[in-house]
């Protein structure tokens, strides 16, 4: 994952203009509020980026964590939450200090295809722990083994047209093509999984869990899993 963090920290050009990038924290946002249970929640969100709008997720909860592996994304998470009381801004090594049973919902959107197998089952470990019995872990944009780059190309170009960033999207794809981030992709590749797989993965980490109607995001050739905390 160590890669990963290194480019999601640099100047990137995942988004394919401001509009875009903003337009995909609009909609993470929306679908993480679906699933908030009571404005009295404890919230967090792991591996969350830019979460542009953590604002409006904490408005509807009692506390937002935002969990951010990369130091630079981190300070400006700080820089633009630090004045609001409800969002706190960690690193994943600061999760180790929450309390048993202390989060209502954990949620880790398009996070699991960057860490490898043991990564994941250890962050699955944590999310146990520190999840009441009965909460929710919601973990979304798992990459199915079958669906290749150009679902995710027209997943896109979808998103664009709808909200009018096609042209920039077109333009974007060509420079990401020539870009790090399809090295990284080439050289280290994402981890996929069926749904067989990741249910036996969460049901051994102590979850029931089950396959979401809806994938959160954009994109709905990939997956979201609904696992709760068992008592």
């Amino acid at each position: 994952m160590d890669d990963w963090i290194d480019y999601y920290d640099s100047t990137h050009t995942i988004y394919v203009s401001k509009l875009h990038r903003d337009v995909h924290f609009r909609v993470i946002a929306n679908d993480i509020l679906a699933y908030v249970p009571s404005p009295e929640a404890v919230v967090l969100d792991y591996s969350c980026g830019e979460a542009l709008l953590a604002a409006q997720v904490a408005a509807a909860c009692q506390k937002l964590i935002l969990a951010e592996p990369a130091p630079g994304v981190r300070g400006r998470l700080n820089a633009r939450f630090g004045p609001n009381p409800k969002i706190a801004v960690r690193s994943l090594d600061d999760l180790t200090q929450l309390p048993d049973r202390s989060v209502d919902l954990a949620v880790m959107i398009s996070v699991a295809q960057y860490m490898t197998p043991a990564e994941l089952d250890a962050a699955f470990a944590l999310m146990r722990r520190i999840l009441k019995p009965g909460g929710r872990l919601v973990l979304g944009d798992i990459l199915r083994p079958e669906v290749g780059a150009a679902t995710d190309v027209m997943a896109l170009l979808r998103l664009a047209a709808k909200n009018g960033f096609l042209t920039d999207a077109l333009w974007g794809l060509a420079r990401t093509a020539l870009s790090d981030y399809w090295q990284l992709r080439k050289s280290i590749g994402l981890q996929r999984y069926n749904e067989a797989e990741m249910l036996a993965k969460l049901t051994s980490a102590g979850f029931e869990a089950a396959l979401a109607k809806k994938n959160v995001g954009y994109n709905p050739a990939r997956m979201t899993f609904l696992a709760t905390a068992r008592a």
